[in-house]
């Protein structure tokens, strides 16, 4: 009766997902182009921007990550807080200068933006080649977390093999037709269920496992001190050192990453950017909710381990709550995994439609070729996350060790390039290589940390070091380059009364 319950709740919160998705583009037709599908025609507001990218914060890591961590480690989880918090501080410049960047020369995708800022369309099409190798990786995630959790929910009544199918075709369904509008209307969805559920959740589980915060935190400080300090629990070489670079170095990431950037370019103006960073470190304060639930786990379910601890929260809600509760819970769980596998497949076809695909003679300049090649790149890039789960999951689980580390080795070449006309393209390439190189024999050495400090930080040092060298003493760019105007060259809002270039697409 239990698993029935929990199944048609999940069920009929699924079918509405998709719905959401399909009504998102209702009236707009089959042929709104790339730039309509891809960054929702950049007609997107204050609201729907936020809970789109309050959705990119709020991935299956929340329930089951975030919880996990906090039952292994305990403090050493508080850095998720600290970079997002001050990736939104640095994304409050970062945005608009990317917006206006993108909107003044008609591009929707990263991998534009170098290709234009470079001159060169290769080089878009090797940085979407090195952006899916590091996205791939979280759409498997997305496909396994949703699954743990809807086999979970289900009591079992639903294998893990299922789960991770409903998770593609569900995410596929709405994202292919809808695009980036889709997500965002399911995202309002997504938001208001998880409020409400980790809300609710922060005031029961200490309420019916401990009396009340008092007597739960008293407790942990008493037998269990190891996890509120660092290095934390276990001798993890988190210590503070890691703490602050790996803040430092996912802050500077999170606003350059292909996701983050999909929610800019919606943007309708700068000034819905610039609203939607003061108002986005609020929603940060729910991350508090499962890493403290992960701690109260230790003591009402000990013995957790390995992948098991990242059941921690939902171990404390099967075991205690009714079915149809556990039903909510687990879709919101669900859809926040939902909600960020859709825009990471989402980027990754628009920049194979626009980078790879869009180079090409046949698809060069017509948006609605380039449209359906980025769509079908949306279920390929799902299809092959799904077969890897299913035959090799550990294999993309490798990869995302330097997911974030590999990406902010794109920092340079596309903040600095943008604000530093002197930054070469053999200075960039060069600083991105070396760093690259860098940061992927130190993880896949086992050497992350190093000397307690994160390795990509310490690559991205050497990184800037190389471009800049480069950049001064290297080859010089040639005359076409040089002579191209500043407004080509460099991101700034408009000035009154200045046009705004529409682009192609």
């Amino acid at each position: 009766m239990n698993a029935t319950v929990a199944t048609s709740v999940f069920a009929v919160f699924m079918v509405l997902t998709v719905a959401l998705g399909l009504l998102a583009v209702r009236g707009r037709g089959a042929g709104g182009g790339l730039a309509e599908w891809s960054v929702g025609g950049r007609s997107l507001g204050t609201v729907f921007i936020w809970v789109l990218m309050a959705g990119e914060g709020y991935t299956s890591f929340s329930y089951l990550g975030a919880a996990g961590w906090g039952y292994n480690y305990g403090a050493p989880v508080l850095y998720v807080i600290a970079y997002m918090s001050c990736g939104y501080a640095i994304g409050y410049v970062v945005g608009p200068t990317l917006w206006s960047y993108a909107r003044r020369h008609g591009l929707v995708t990263i991998t534009d933006m170098v290709a234009h800022r470079y001159n060169r369309p290769w080089l878009g099409t090797l940085v979407a080649i090195l952006a899916t190798v590091c996205l791939l990786p979280y759409i498997q995630l997305q496909i396994t977390g949703m699954g743990v959790v809807v086999s979970t929910i289900s009591y079992g009544a639903i294998s893990l093999n299922w789960a991770y199918f409903i998770a593609f075709a569900v995410t596929t369904g709405f994202v292919v037709v809808s695009g980036l509008r889709g997500s965002a209307w399911v995202s309002v969805l997504k938001d208001v269920l998880v409020i409400g559920t980790l809300g609710f959740l922060a005031c029961y589980v200490p309420l019916h496992y401990f009396d009340g915060y008092g007597p739960f935190l008293d407790r942990i400080v008493a037998e269990k001190p190891d996890w509120l300090t660092f290095t934390g629990h276990g001798g993890s070489g988190l210590g503070g050192g890691w703490f602050v670079t790996t803040s430092f170095l996912n802050s500077l990431t999170v606003v350059i990453f292909p996701t983050t950037v999909a929610g800019y370019l919606g943007a309708r103006n700068a000034d819905a950017l610039r609203r939607n960073a003061m108002l986005l470190p609020f929603y940060n304060v729910l991350l508090f909710v499962p890493m403290l639930l992960g701690m109260a786990a230790l003591f009402v379910v000990p013995g957790l381990t390995g992948a098991g601890s990242n059941l921690a929260l939902f171990k404390l809600v099967v075991d205690s709550l009714p079915a149809w509760a556990v039903g909510l819970i687990g879709v919101a769980a669900a859809l926040s995994s939902i909600v960020p596998m859709a825009v990471f497949m989402l980027v990754i076809g628009t920049m194979w439609g626009k980078s790879v695909l869009g180079v090409m003679p046949r698809l060069a300049g017509r948006p609605d070729r380039q449209k359906t090649g980025a769509q079908v790149v949306v279920v390929a890039a799902g299809a092959l996350a799904l077969l890897m789960t299913y035959t090799a999951p550990n294999t993309l689980v490798r990869l995302s060790l330097i997911s974030y580390e590999g990406m902010a080795q794109l920092v340079p070449m596309i903040l600095l390039g943008l604000v530093w006309r002197k930054l070469t393209l053999w200075g960039a390439m060069s600083g991105l290589v070396a760093g690259g190189t860098l940061v992927c024999a130190l993880v896949f050495t086992d050497h992350d940390p190093v000397w307690g400090v994160n390795a990509g930080a310490l690559a991205l040092g050497v990184n800037v070091l190389v471009a800049l060298a480069v950049s001064w003493w290297g080859p010089r760019p040639r005359p076409a380059d040089a002579a191209r105007p500043d407004d080509e060259v460099l991101a700034r809002d408009p000035g009154p009364g200045e046009a705004v270039v529409s682009g192609t697409v």
